[in-house]
């Protein structure tokens, strides 16, 4: 989890790459299938894993124990599945991260408007921000289920104090509270994450964006994207223009032929290379959408 440059992140790939097709059943099976006898030599030429693969397999390294479950949202059945070995790296990753984008998390009161997530075991959206709740200290910290109105309080009260807040929202719950309780806010961050989980018809993201905006007379509404099949997160301070730790790389494939890798600036099929992930699988192609920057930011 040290920072990484560009030569450091692609060895450490391709020594991952190695170590998964030594270990990991299911990873190597496939990348021998694609690969045909041949060596990657850069990240551009490594396998994606398709995630449908964490919905009907175990997706796991040989040997390794699993000492937690991440199940995503879905019908039964239709979940995804993974099997975390050692979830001190999720641990790591994520409180690294906050603090590279965000600062102390002592520094902050951190809420929770997520009913949808609470609701169901396995969550690792739940599991990053119940530890964030803890880790702030702050007495306000802590999840608010479907109760708007004291949520709403609590804001004002956090606003009036000064006091920086994050307020982490599921999409359709977010406007729920933009569209019953609107308020200016200063000091609050809203980090929307998620989606409408069939709650609300689904809406253009700059659409949800600006509504919020409008709402909460705020400049910028942030975003997290995460996924139950990765180990570390990307963050939006606005405009849906996210970033990622030293660890974690987006890649865009070409849509119609999903084993190419195309180049910045150019939509396409996300594949994630995620270093966190090395005892299920680092490299895993998304069915998301979006576009790379020269940056190494994405949308």
């Amino acid at each position: 989890f040290n920072s990484l440059n560009e030569g450091g992140f692609e060895n450490l790939a391709l020594e991952l790459f190695h170590f998964q097709m030594g270990n990991n059943p299911i990873y190597s099976h496939y990348a021998a299938l694609i690969l045909k006898g041949e060596t990657p030599n850069n990240i551009f030429e490594i396998p994606f894993l398709p995630i449908e693969f964490f919905k009907k397999e175990q997706v796991l390294c040989k040997g390794r124990g699993i000492e937690e479950v991440f199940v995503s949202s879905g019908t039964t059945g239709k979940q995804s599945k993974h099997l975390v070995s050692d979830i001190s790296l999720y641990k790591t990753s994520y409180n690294i991260t906050f603090d590279q984008f965000y600062g102390d998390i002592q520094d902050y009161c951190i809420l929770a408007l997520l009913p949808n997530y609470q609701e169901r075991e396995g969550s690792s959206l739940i599991y990053m921000v119940d530890d964030l709740i803890a880790k702030s200290k702050h007495p306000k910290s802590g999840f608010y289920l479907d109760n708007l109105a004291e949520l709403t309080e609590t804001i004002k009260e956090l606003e009036q104090e000064g006091q920086k807040t994050i307020l982490f929202g599921v999409t359709y719950a977010l406007l729920d509270l933009a569209e019953g309780f609107p308020q200016k806010l200063e000091q609050t961050i809203i980090m929307e994450t998620g989606g409408m989980k069939g709650k609300r018809e689904e809406m253009l993201k700059e659409e949800v964006l600006q509504i919020l905006k409008t709402a909460f007379l705020t400049t910028n509404i942030h975003s997290e994207y995460g996924m139950t099949e990765l180990l570390s997160q990307s963050y939006s301070k606005g405009d849906n223009i996210f970033k990622s730790p030293p660890w974690k790389k987006i890649l865009i494939r070409d849509t119609n032929d999903p084993l190419s890798i195309i180049g910045n600036n150019k939509s396409g099929g996300i594949n994630v290379i995620d270093l966190a992930n090395i005892y299920s699988c680092p490299f895993i192609a998304t069915q998301d959408l979006g576009r790379t920057f020269d940056d190494d930011s994405f949308s």
